[in-house]
């Protein structure tokens, strides 16, 4: 994929969930008592985000207002790659639903979803959405069936505090593997702090090894022919594991709890267990509010660390219409989508709105950085309305920011993502917890059960 070089966009995530937890089902739609549409939703935040939840329900008594004759319903279900294809199947998911980036193109694939260019092309900015946002959620005829809501980039994040007293200079974080081999260690002997901490299990461990594999210069995923194909035992993958494996069996860098979902390592960050992880600046959010970081200034971020490759994994929350939803609630979920994420996204009014509404709870965090969804002269023009309300540290934030605009933006492998994260998490949990892991063979067998998977999928 080519660079991106825009810079990183200073905008407050309204909500972003991590935890990938169980869904209930819903009862299909109904009219409500005056003969409304009533049209449930993905994507409500749940009580504990306290500023995005009263975020979410003005915009929901705002867009009431401004479309008579529809309700919304929230809903805090969020995604589950073990239950979430049964109940989409069989229909009872809501009316928008919010996926990870891993899941458009086999739902495209599979008709899952409706397409929504049509509706979308009503809007007045249609043609200024970034082409590159926009294309994981396409098909080959360049109808859209998504839109995206808080796109990330992932990079290194890091505790400024243990770097100094680690004797590490938290304004030059490291900029290849082996630098962060170095700190890594440095922190582990100098503080007794994890240096760095890999994440391992519910498909977070093949997740985070997938965007290790592309700094490296590898890809897991290829496609010939419309068919797609795992490809875990290139040379890039095998080096990444070989670095995990050195830094936890030589240099005793990785901490004591090998076995790790996103939560507990941000948890174990914000309580200042730990040097480093890979994820993006939305993490800040998640570690002063949900994990109530008392020293948020010890927040650090950097592009990711490259060893060979020029790129780092993109992602970001996908809103889709599902097939399941009729022509009149497809039509108003559309209408949801932008005035819900897309406006917002664009609009300088509703940006500093959004903005001013969150920086009055004092947990808030606005100004952590995302990235662009429109251009690069839009985007000035939002920083610039948000700026009075940010909250943040932002000079903490300027590595990542100046740094990513040199590396490729790489989407999640786009067919079945999470088949492949689940095969590589039980191979990433060996080579932590086996001093005589064999990674060539264990790379090997999770690439031949994948493939006969997707060949299955895929007849």
């Amino acid at each position: 994929m080519s660079p991106i070089t825009r810079r990183a966009a200073v905008l407050g995530c309204v909500a972003v969930t991590v935890a990938l937890s169980g869904c209930a089902a819903v009862t299909p739609s109904k009219s409500g008592a005056n003969g409304d549409v009533v049209l449930r939703v993905q994507g409500m935040p749940p009580a504990t985000d306290k500023p995005g939840l009263a975020l979410f329900k003005k915009q929901v008594s705002d867009f009431e207002k401004a479309n008579p004759g529809i309700k919304v319903q929230g809903s805090t279900t969020v995604f589950d790659p073990l239950t979430f294809s049964a109940k989409l199947a069989g229909g009872s998911v809501e009316d928008v639903i919010k996926v990870p980036l891993t899941e458009p193109q086999r739902l495209i694939q599979q008709k899952q979803v409706q397409p929504i260019t049509g509706q979308l092309k009503a809007w007045d900015h249609f043609k200024e959405f970034n082409p590159q946002v926009l294309k994981p959620l396409s098909d080959s005829a360049g109808d859209v069936y998504g839109v995206p809501q808080n796109p990330y980039a992932q990079g290194l994040v890091y505790n400024r505090e243990l770097f100094e007293k680690a004797g590490l200079d938290p304004d030059k974080p490291p900029t290849t593997w082996d630098e962060v081999r170095a700190a890594a260690k440095a922190i582990s002997e100098k503080t007794g702090k994890a240096g760095f901490v890999q994440e391992s299990k519910e498909n977070q461990g093949g997740w985070q090894l997938t965007m290790l594999s592309y700094a490296f210069g590898g890809d897991l995923q290829t496609q010939q022919g419309g068919k797609y194909t795992a490809t875990f035992t290139g040379e890039a993958t095998q080096k990444a594991l070989g670095l995990l494996k050195d830094m936890r069996w030589k240099d005793d860098s990785l901490g004591k709890n090998l076995l790790n979902n996103q939560n507990d390592v941000i948890k174990n960050f914000a309580a200042g267990q730990v040097g480093m992880f890979m994820g993006s600046p939305g993490t800040y959010r998640l570690a002063k509010m949900q994990f109530s970081m008392e020293n948020t200034d010890a927040f650090g971020v950097a592009p990711l660390p490259q060893a060979g490759g020029n790129a780092t994994l993109t992602g970001g929350d996908i809103y889709m219409v599902p097939k399941s939803a009729d022509t009149q609630r497809a039509a108003a979920a559309v209408k949801w989508l932008t005035f819900a994420y897309a406006q917002p996204q664009y609009s300088t009014d509703a940006a500093a709105q959004q903005a001013k509404a969150l920086s009055a709870d004092p947990k808030s965090a606005v100004g952590v950085p995302t990235l662009p969804v429109f251009d690069a002269a839009r985007q000035a023009q939002i920083n610039a309305a948000i700026k009075p309300y940010v909250n943040v540290k932002l000079d903490h934030f300027k590595p990542y920011i100046d740094g990513l605009s040199k590396l490729d933006l790489k989407p999640e492998p786009p067919y079945q993502a999470q088949q492949l994260y689940t095969a590589l998490d039980t191979v990433v949990q060996a080579v932590l917890t086996k001093r005589d892991a064999d990674i060539p063979s264990l790379l090997a067998a999770a690439e031949k059960d994948v493939n006969a998977k997707l060949a299955a999928a895929q007849k």
